[in-house]
């Protein structure tokens, strides 16, 4: 909730991008996309990410790890198109670089969690104006 009020203070224009959601293994279509986008586990970005130029984001998976790029690593969004997130590593020995995050494929970790299971193709990110202390 907090991240979604203080998005709105960012002047500027804003992108939203929706995930691509679908059950796997699941012929009869008991999981449709529109349930499996209200859906969001620990560890894997929300169905609608909107972001501005200058918001703070967090990094939800282990891309690269040699550069930088892993679970919690925190960033800034310094553009964005529709293929791709332009952002900057904020802390740590890589601060100040630069990198272009693309869409990836993500399913969730924990398999009981749901009776399903179920990917989402997103940015791996999420915006990070509250967190909690375990992320701090």
């Amino acid at each position: 909730m907090i991240d979604v009020k203080m998005i709105d203070c960012f002047q500027g224009e804003h992108m939203v991008y929706h995930s691509f959601d679908s059950a796997m293994n699941d012929p009869h279509n008991y999981y449709p996309p529109e349930f499996l986008n209200t859906l969001t586990p620990n560890g894997l970005p929300p169905h609608v990410l909107k972001l501005k130029i200058g918001c703070p984001v967090i990094l939800l998976w282990n891309i690269d790890p040699a550069n930088g790029l892993c679970n919690g690593t925190r960033l800034v969004v310094r553009g964005f198109q529709r293929i791709s997130i332009d952002a900057e590593i904020v802390l740590g020995q890589h601060a100040g670089k630069r990198i272009f995050l693309p869409r990836i494929t993500l399913c969730p970790s924990d398999e009981e969690m749901f009776p399903f299971q179920f990917k989402r193709k997103q940015f791996p990110i999420r915006l990070s104006f509250a967190m909690t202390v375990n992320k701090a």
